[in-house]
């Protein structure tokens, strides 16, 4: 096996698993902040290395050892992320100057990545990922372990960096005081794990469940002194990275800036982003593209809340079926647990969950048997591949909208059998047209009506329906169209941009329709209709 063939083996072995512990790597986040993103910033660093070795043609070691050197740099991501950029390049220098790698090249690869990770990090934590790279290090340098095959000395190192894990939360308060391991630690040794599969062929171990590590002490953590984590690049020639780093020390905390004299990646957290990156511009050229600048304090409270969720369900008393939805708009999220849903994920339109999240929320429910609800096409193909990773009896119902969502609820019974309540729950839906009222975002013609940019356009059972300027015109050809179906009862929900309840139900008065309004929150379409 060639050289680029053997790396992109072990790289895509290593992200496999690091994609595998992600959700699990998220929920232990607490250390430097809250954010519950280390398993994603480990996985998309990775991400970034298996591509550039899937488009590379390179053949000879060293260059190949470079090209994966300037690749983790470009394309770390958060403060994790970095810090294993810097083990990589470590790494992969004594690798690339390697005819042949054993126990005794592992061990100077180990060290090397070590060194780099401390030297990168001015005010290094114990009880994070540098003690446990430094822990693989030092068991690898053991002369026993150095006389044996890579694939052997590698998993003596493994075994110590689980034990360096475990032993995380006596070295470093804030992990003892929430009741975790360090997450970081946690994805380093899960990711050399994955590279050890990749040398042996041998299975990987499934990982945890995630509700397992969720405690009340983990939900709750100190927020940063800081507010804004910020992460760029910046090429130039020369450029001096210690000066760099000198000149963000007073920004801000968290600072690492790694790579070398040519490209070098930044992340600091900070109260000025834009001064971080003046100072990056002096020295070099920044990647516009490759700016992130993320609220931390919005990032931990939108991770506490759904901390708090997860937590509250895996506690709830047991039920002979569980329900999990999907829902933008803080009023219908809460119709939906009124009716009896465990956990209601944030998503819809333009803001679609991931398969990971609705699986962490199908796992927390005390149920055996889950129904989910994923109220909008876009959101149904992740509930399906979510229903299929888990252990559990999982039925979707392909509710598109969220009054179908809610007319479903509304059948639901979590003391009844799967069966009867998916039986029940989808003659709900099909008993209800439902119809959506949104903005046309530029001017069309879809299903034969034609809609200018800014009128109001109805969609009614997925199709649209009508368009005009004035959302009255609309909503009354929607209410004829119900009325000759011999739909007698209608549910309104109103979203941002929405008419007045008031104006909504003096206009119902005039028509003499029997209706409900409520307040649904939802953006992007102000009114939410189901007719019965």
């Amino acid at each position: 096996m060639s050289d680029l063939a053997l790396a992109r083996l072990l790289a895509g072995s290593a992200l496999e698993n690091v994609e595998l512990h992600r959700r699990r790597v998220n929920a232990l986040n607490v250390y430097p902040v809250p954010d519950g993103d280390t398993g994603t910033n480990l996985a998309l660093t990775m991400r970034g290395i298996v591509d550039a070795l899937e488009g590379s043609t390179v053949t000879a070691r060293p260059q190949l050892a470079a090209d994966v050197q300037r690749e983790a740099t470009m394309a770390a991501k958060g403060n994790s992320g970095v810090i294993l950029s810097t083990i990589v390049r470590g790494m992969a220098r004594v690798l690339g100057d390697a005819s042949t790698v054993d126990g005794e090249v592992l061990a100077q690869a180990l060290r090397a990545g070590a060194t780099s990770a401390y030297h990168a990090v001015k005010v290094p934590a114990e009880g994070t990922m540098l003690t446990v790279i430094r822990e693989m290090a030092e068991e690898s340098e053991r002369p026993d372990v150095r006389r044996l095959e890579v694939e052997a000395a590698l998993a003596r190192a493994i075994a110590r960096g689980d034990d360096a894990v475990r032993r995380t939360p006596e070295m470093l308060e804030k992990l003892r005081e929430s009741g975790v391991v360090d997450a970081g630690g946690v994805g380093l040794v899960e990711l050399l794990r994955g590279v050890l599969h990749g040398l042996t062929g041998e299975p990987l171990p499934a990982p945890p469940e995630v509700s397992e590590e969720l405690t009340e002490e983990s939900i709750h953590h100190e927020e940063s002194a800081y507010r804004y984590c910020t992460v760029f690049l910046v090429e130039g020639r020369a450029m001096d990275l210690d000066a760099l780093h000198a000149s963000l020390e007073p920004l801000g905390d968290s600072l690492l800036v790694t790579g070398d004299a040519s490209v070098a990646k930044v992340h600091v957290h900070t109260d000025e982003p834009e001064d971080a990156l003046v100072l990056g511009r002096a020295v070099g050229v920044v990647d516009d593209d490759r700016v992130e600048i993320g609220d931390m304090r919005s990032q931990a409270a939108e991770r506490e809340r759904w901390l708090t969720q997860l937590h509250a369900a895996a506690q709830a008393a047991a039920t002979e079926v569980g329900l999990v939805a999907v829902a933008q708009g803080a009023g219908n999220r809460e119709i939906l647990r009124s009716e009896g849903a465990a956990i209601v994920i944030e998503g819809g339109q333009t803001m679609n969950p991931s398969v990971g999240q609705i699986l962490e929320a199908i796992t927390a429910v005390n149920a055996e048997r889950v129904i989910v609800l994923p109220n909008n096409p876009n959101v149904r193909l992740a509930s399906e591949n979510a229903a299929e990773e888990s252990t559990k009896d999982v039925h979707v119902i392909a509710t598109d909208t969220i009054p179908e969502g809610i007319a479903a609820a509304f059948a639901f019974a979590a003391d009844e059998p799967l069966a009867a309540n998916v039986e029940a729950m989808e003659v709900a839906v099909a008993s209800v047209l439902a119809a959506e009222i949104t903005r046309a975002s530029r001017d069309a013609t879809v299903d034969g009506v034609t809609a200018a940019e800014g009128e109001f356009l109805a969609i009614l059972e997925g199709r649209a329906f009508v368009a005009d300027p004035s959302i009255w015109v609309v909503l009354d050809a929607l209410f004829e169209h119900f009325a000759r179906e011999g739909k007698t009862y209608v549910q309104l929900i109103r979203g941002e941009g929405a008419p007045t309840e008031d104006e909504l139900r003096e206009r119902l008065s005039d028509r003499g329709v029997e209706a409900d309004v409520s307040d649904g929150g939802q953006p992007h379409y102000p009114l939410l209709l189901s007719a019965e």
